[in-house]
């Protein structure tokens, strides 16, 4: 049932060698990859002048012009730098790669959790924006805002789970709309003011807010305004998600994008000063200025907010892109279980998606879904992440001077810089709205992947054979030792019997006594076996069978000859229905937990199924 239900909703298995066919073209590659970039700019005017209108009311237009026109210069700056970046990491993982393999395993881990704890906030705060874009259209569902973020978050990870080719197409579509959608927006609105002289209605303001311009406020204003960059790094963590040739097609994807966001984001800022629209809780600046535009009852008004609303939906996807792929790059450096590092059935990892749909939904729930009380929490990974690239990447041309390395420094150095201050201006503006809680969970997610990664290595010290092996090898055959638990003579145990008897070695019955008459019936049916090995039995005044039984175990291995190994053989049944382990104490299980932790201990489980 299990299976049938799986194949519903993810679809067939997907072979191996049909990996390449599952890969991004530009065409789709651009809407998957640069969906977070492309949506983020829908409401990074709005959290501009959440900051900028309580304080200076309606001068607040100006300096948002100025302030996007700063954060259009950075991304220009990212643009050209992380272009490099891909022509140097081909096989993909941004600035994890990029900061381990020039400065350090640490400062690759920072990078690492950083990009890890914003992707996770990528999920949440884009299906809240995107609710926030519904509800904006249909208030009356404003109650229901965390069960449809929940159910939003839900269809992205099952359409995740049918692997790349699939969502690509199921997520790109919405994409392009909301490209066209919002560009005709932008067009439309600018030539009914400044073509037809349409004069837009204003909005009222309150004028008692009004204060001077400090740079501290411009300083959060941008440091607000920076969540348009967010996603500009996906590119080139998923290098290898692109058809041949991967790296061209990433760099052309990247203009595409610089473009895009370039455009929408002066755009609709432009048009927030044209149509002195004020941020609302109940309305998204989107909302308002489609409204100034198109009329609240026009068919283009809901056409905006539904492809907005599926924009910022489909901006949660590059997260489902990029973080399984980076988890699998952690994993196979030791830093993450190895289970991460596992492609499922449709050639995706799925590992890595789930983990993504369980602690995004968790955010959504803790924050109601509010995406204004997840947005300070947002972006500073994303610019830490950033900073450690770009200092990577400048090392790295510094140290090993290739090609026309002198002005590819200066770039990824000012992109260094920058990133840094910008990183710097967001803590610092955003530290007691909330990201100091990020602050917190890098440190701790690098300790985490430390401690994952020293586990593994002592399992590999412990495993690895360090000349040829032979020398571990027994030359002379030890006898095999034997320890067969008999709680009651039965198929199940004569099943068992017959199975050590073929292991060959000194085989002994033994039974720990709880119950004098029980242990009298259990010898006469023994004797009726016929068989000539030894049982042995000991009794146990307080009922600790288990106990006794490990105790026994414990002795034998101290007589135990050098390279010489005990055999547990344990009888165990079967039962059909799951249900009914709950009527059995299930002693075999428990004993062989206990007795696999014994190092010259083989454990040996002997089934009998139980027909009904």
């Amino acid at each position: 049932m299990f299976k049938k239900i799986k194949s519903i909703l993810i679809g067939k298995a997907i072979k191996s060698t049909e990996s390449e066919h599952q890969k991004f073209s530009v065409i789709w590659g651009l809407p998957i990859l640069s969906s977070d970039a492309i949506s983020s700019v829908s409401y990074a005017s709005e959290e501009i002048l959440m900051v900028l209108v309580p304080v200076i009311g309606m001068a607040s237009y100006k300096p948002m012009m100025a302030i996007a026109a700063a954060i259009v210069c950075l991304l220009v700056i990212l643009v050209f730098s992380y272009r490099q970046t891909i022509d140097c990491y081909p096989q993909g993982g941004g600035s994890y790669r990029v900061a381990s393999e020039n400065i350090g395993r640490i400062p690759g881990l920072v990078a690492a959790a950083s990009l890890s704890t914003d992707y996770v906030l990528t999920v949440a705060v884009s299906t809240c924006a995107g609710t926030a874009a519904i509800t904006s259209a249909f208030p009356e569902l404003l109650p229901y805002r965390v069960g449809i973020t929940l159910f939003l978050i839900l269809v992205l990870t099952l359409g995740n789970l049918r692997g790349i080719r699939e969502s690509s197409i199921l997520f790109g579509v919405p994409t392009y709309l909301f490209v066209f959608s919002i560009l005709a927006m932008i067009v439309t609105g600018i030539v009914r003011v400044l073509v037809l002289g349409q004069v837009p209605q204003n909005v009222p303001v309150p004028q008692q807010s009004i204060q001077d311009i400090s740079v501290f406020l411009i300083l959060r204003a941008f440091a607000s305004g920076c969540t348009a960059l967010t996603g500009v790094e996906a590119i080139s963590d998923g290098v290898p998600n692109f058809k041949a040739p991967s790296q061209k097609n990433a760099k052309r994807v990247l203009v595409m994008l610089a473009s895009l966001v370039f455009v929408i984001f002066i755009g609709v800022c432009y048009l927030a000063s044209m149509y002195h629209v004020t941020p609302k809780s109940d309305i998204t600046v989107v909302a308002q200025i489609a409204t100034g535009v198109f009329g609240r009852d026009s068919m283009m008004f809901y056409l905006v907010q539904a492809t907005t609303a599926l924009i910022l939906v489909m901006a949660a996807n590059t997260a489902f892109a990029d973080l399984p792929l980076l988890l699998s790059l952690l994993a196979k450096d030791g830093f993450v279980a190895r289970s991460f590092a596992t492609r499922g059935t449709r050639l995706s990892f799925s590992n890595g998606i789930m983990l993504l749909f369980i602690l995004s939904s968790t955010l959504v729930i803790v924050f109601k879904a509010d995406q204004h009380h997840l947005l300070p929490l947002y972006a500073v990974g994303v610019f830490l992440s950033f900073t450690l690239s770009q200092t990577g990447m400048f090392r790295r041309w510094i140290t090993r001077k290739e090609g026309k390395w002198r002005h590819k420094a200066v770039i990824n150095g000012c992109g260094a810089i920058v990133s840094a201050i910008t990183c710097i201006v967001l803590s610092v503006t955003k530290f007691l709205l909330g990201a100091w809680v990020v602050l917190i969970c890098i440190p701790a997610l690098i300790c985490l992947m430390l401690v994952i990664r020293r586990h593994y290595d002592k399992v590999r010290d412990n495993l690895v054979i360090e000349k040829s092996g032979n020398e571990l090898i027994h030359k002379v055959p030890t006898e095999n030792c034997i320890i067969l638990p008999i709680q009651s003579v039965n198929k199940s145990f004569v099943k068992a019997l017959n199975y050590a008897m073929t292991l060959g070695g000194k085989i002994e019955i033994y039974h720990v006594s709880t119950d004098q008459a029980a242990t009298e019936k259990l010898i006469n049916q023994y004797r009726q076996l016929k068989v000539d090995f030894p049982l042995v039995i000991e009794e146990a005044p307080y009922r600790n069978v288990n106990e006794m039984l490990i105790a026994h175990v414990d002795a034998r291995l101290a007589r135990l000859e050098p390279h010489q190994m005990l055999t547990v053989v344990l009888p165990q049944f079967i039962i059909p229905k799951s249900w009914h382990y709950l009527l059995h104490n299930q002693t075999s299980l428990r004993l062989k937990s206990a007795l696999l932790k014994r190092r010259d201990v083989a454990v040996i489980s002997v089934p009998y199924i139980i027909n009904e």
